[in-house]
């Protein structure tokens, strides 16, 4: 694919995820980029704000949720693959407060494999893989973590 086939596909998934998800719209998700490996995802904070004026945990962890989950699902969708997708179980680290408006970068693990996830979902109609996220501090460094394994289905049965 091509970087506007990229784009493009990106931006149905975020209008797919805003049309699909009340809580999605709430926060305001906006697409920010897609590279065909690594899947960005912004709000503003106006509507994500808690009672101390920065970024609501809630939205923090919620925004890179649906980051990771959206890589997974870009990836199937490319590989022209029917899957239901669940976070399986993740792990979020709360670094430093957030204070404008976010955005969180989710893209494959460093030890997880496309090739061996789309080679366990051939064989068995199902896989996981391993997805990291990240909401970027002021200072460069991340504000929130998250390390998640996220579990596709095949809905229908391989064409053969």
């Amino acid at each position: 694919m091509d970087k506007l086939d990229l784009h493009a596909a990106a931006q149905n998934l975020v209008d797919f995820i805003r049309d699909g998800i009340p809580l999605a719209e709430s926060m305001a998700l906006e697409l920010g980029s897609y590279d065909g490996e690594r899947l960005t995802l912004a709000c503003p904070l106006g509507p994500n704000v808690n009672d101390k004026g920065c970024a609501f945990g809630g939205s923090l962890v919620s925004l890179m949720t649906l980051t990771g989950w959206g890589v997974v699902e870009l990836a199937l969708r490319q590989h022209g693959e029917d899957c239901d997708v669940y976070v399986g179980e993740s792990a979020v680290r709360y670094l430093s407060p957030v204070w404008g408006d976010f955005q969180s970068l989710a893209q494959r693990a460093e030890d997880a494999s496309w090739e061996v996830f789309f080679a366990t979902l051939s064989a068995r109609g199902r896989a996981r893989i391993a997805i990291t996220a990240e909401v970027p501090g002021e200072d460069g460094k991340p504000a929130a973590t998250l390390a998640a394994q996220f579990v596709a289905k095949r809905r229908t049965p391989a064409a053969e």
